[in-house]
This record gives C-alpha cells, sequence and structure tokens, in this order.
C-alpha cells in the first residue's frame, strides 16, 4: 500500500450544504446525512444532547435546562460554537461506526453568494475546528446550477433562483462566474412565519415553527387556484381568546393568500436581477428560461405564478432540495478543474 496509498486512505472527501434549514453532507457520491440544521444544548454543561432530527423533535417543547439553537441565520452562521457543535456531529454521523483513525477531511463547502469576508471567515473556522484540513467554498448558485446538471463554463447566460431557508439567492451564471447576483432575505423561514402570522389574525390561533412548517409542507400555495389542490389540513394549537387548545381545518387558498406578500417580493427581486442583465445574456435568459431550486422551489404554483409575472418560461430542478449539495458533490470529485472553487 506504501505510505502515500496509506494517506490517502486517511483522507476523506465529503461535500458540504451547510444550509439554514437543513445540512446535508455527500460522501463516495452518496447522501449520507440529511439533517434539520438545529442542535439541543444543556444549558447549565454546555453540553450537545441532540443534533439534527433529534434536537428538532425538541424544538419549542424544551425545559429550563435544554435549549434549541438554530446556528445558522440566513444563511450565514449566527451562532458560532453552535455552528461547530453540529458539524462535528454531522461529521461524525457519515460513519454508522467509529473509525480506527479519525481521517483528514478535504471539504467543499457550499456558501450564500452575498457572504461576507467575516462571514466566510466563520465557516471556514468552523470547519477547521470540526476536523477539516483542505477546505474550498463554493457559492450556492453555482452548485445549484451543477447540480441541476447546467454547464456553467459554457458562455450562455443561466439563471437561478435558489429558494433556500434564510435567504433566496437570484443568479446569472456564465463562462464559469457569477455575472449578476440579487440576494434577498425572504424565503422558506419568512414563509413559515408568515403562515404563524396568518393563523393568529384569521383563527385566533397561535402555533409553533414546526406546526406552520407541515402547515407550509401539506397545503403551502402561490396561487389561490390549482389544478390538483392538496386537501385541506388539520392544525391544533392554542385559542388566543380562551387560552385552551383548539383544532381548525385550513385550505390551501389561505396559505397562498398568507404569503402573498412574500412571494411578491421575491418576483420582484427576480425583475431586478432581469433590469441589471446585460443584453446578450437576457437574450439567452429568454430562451432558456429561469431555473428554481432550493426546498421553496416545492411551493405549489410558484413557477406558474413566477412565470405569469415574468413571462417567461420557469422550470422547477428535479429535487430541488438536493441540487445545491449534489452540485457541491459534482465540485468535489472535479476538484482540480473547478477554477472557481475558493480555496
Amino acid at each position: 500500500m506504501g505510505f502515500l496509498g496509506f494517506f490517502s486512505f486517511l483522507t476523506q472527501e465529503i461535500a458540504i450544504d451547510l444550509g439554514t434549514a437543513n445540512t446535508l453532507i455527500i460522501h463516495n457520491d452518496q447522501v449520507v446525512v440529511d439533517e434539520p440544521s438545529i442542535v439541543a444544548i444543556d444549558r447549565e454543561s454546555k453540553k450537545i444532547v441532540a443534533v439534527g432530527k433529534k434536537a428538532m423533535m425538541m424544538h419549542e417543547k424544551t425545559h429550563d435546562n435544554l435549549k434549541t439553537i438554530r446556528p445558522l441565520k440566513d444563511g450565514v452562521i449566527a451562532n458560532f460554537d453552535a455552528a461547530e457543535s453540529m458539524l462535528r456531529e454531522m461529521i461524525k454521523m457519515v460513519y454508522s461506526k467509529k473509525p480506527l483513525f479519525p481521517p483528514a477531511w478535504r471539504m467543499v463547502i457550499c456558501i450564500p453568494s452575498s457572504i461576507t469576508e467575516v462571514e466566510r471567515r466563520a465557516v471556514q473556522d468552523s470547519a477547521r475546528q470540526a476536523g477539516a484540513k483542505e477546505i474550498s467554498l463554493i457559492h450556492e448558485p453555482m452548485a445549484a446550477a451543477l447540480g441541476i446538471g447546467i454547464d456553467v463554463t459554457d458562455a450562455t447566460g443561466n439563471m437561478i433562483v435558489d429558494i433556500g431557508g434564510g435567504t433566496t439567492g437570484i443568479s446569472i451564471i456564465s463562462l464559469g462566474g457569477i455575472v449578476c447576483d440579487q440576494s434577498i432575505r425572504i424565503a422558506g423561514d419568512e414563509f413559515t412565519s408568515d403562515i404563524m402570522e396568518a393563523m393568529r389574525k384569521v383563527h385566533h390561533l397561535h402555533i409553533g415553527e414546526r406546526t406552520a412548517e407541515q402547515i407550509k409542507i401539506h397545503v403551502g400555495s402561490a396561487l389561490t387556484h390549482l389544478d390538483n389542490p392538496p386537501d385541506d389540513i388539520a392544525v391544533n394549537g392554542r385559542d388566543l381568546v380562551t387560552g385552551i387548545p383548539k383544532q381548525v381545518m385550513v385550505t390551501y387558498q389561505q396559505t397562498a393568500e398568507a404569503l402573498d406578500k412574500s412571494i411578491f417580493k421575491v418576483e420582484d427581486a427576480i425583475l431586478r436581477a432581469l433590469e441589471a442583465t446585460p443584453p446578450e445574456l437576457a437574450s439567452d435568459i429568454l430562451r432558456r428560461g429561469i431555473h428554481l431550486t432550493g426546498g421553496g422551489a416545492l411551493l405549489r404554483g410558484l413557477d406558474k405564478r413566477i412565470s405569469q409575472k415574468i413571462r417567461l418560461p420557469v422550470y422547477v430542478a428535479d429535487d430541488p432540495l438536493r441540487a445545491v449539495v449534489r452540485g457541491t458533490g459534482i465540485a468535489l470529485k472535479n476538484y482540480n478543474k473547478m477554477s472557481f472553487l475558493m480555496r
């Protein structure tokens, strides 16, 4: 095997999509970790009690000694210690059993394109503390474009709208670079709080974040008329008038009304990005349309609504939730050929 062979055996490669809502990790071309970006911490000992799905089960249900933290806000690290602990625990999940020697990790991590230098360093430091020996960063729109099978080095303009948990990134990519870039802090989290607010106003019902998320998944819609509408959902919460738990039925039309303002802001940002596009690239986008990725792309009727407003074809990526991590994995595989990786 030789010394070098042994060394390469110890170096393992992973691609990480560190998202506001979910963190995904690819190892050996497989998505091995797909967990909510949340940790539960014991307040006294400051020890991690749970990470990912287990911590999500505890979210908004904790007692005084426990607290749940979402380390990322608007796509960037808001709590450095929690982010580092979360990364470390999630990297441990890559292996079903503990390896004999801890491997040296080469990581490609995906970051929002609007990230500042300080925020970028926070990601690198967290990864280093979690055991990374070599770190490269890739911008989210680049990763999303790679993940949906676009040749990013081509001299053709492609518009990617990535609606994540914390931010919506609107980017035009050509020749392996980002030509125009708009980022707004209206995305999945904002949609969830819109639904919480609507439940309060319309039904006088106080619901938690997790319940609002479920409403969004089951009956979330961007249009008040859908061709194949989802069934109404029964929602439990606390009556704001009597203080007693009660149940109401929620329709997709109600969620469409609740989300209207936020979706309008997303459309507005897409229009602004198109206005800033050089004319040659604009003609490419007219021909090729707009690609939607990220969890927000799963909102029923969103593609249709944007298409009606902007009068361009809009396509939702296959498995939009994983487009970014798939692209990050492709960048990892072709590590030396990717000139746009930030090392």
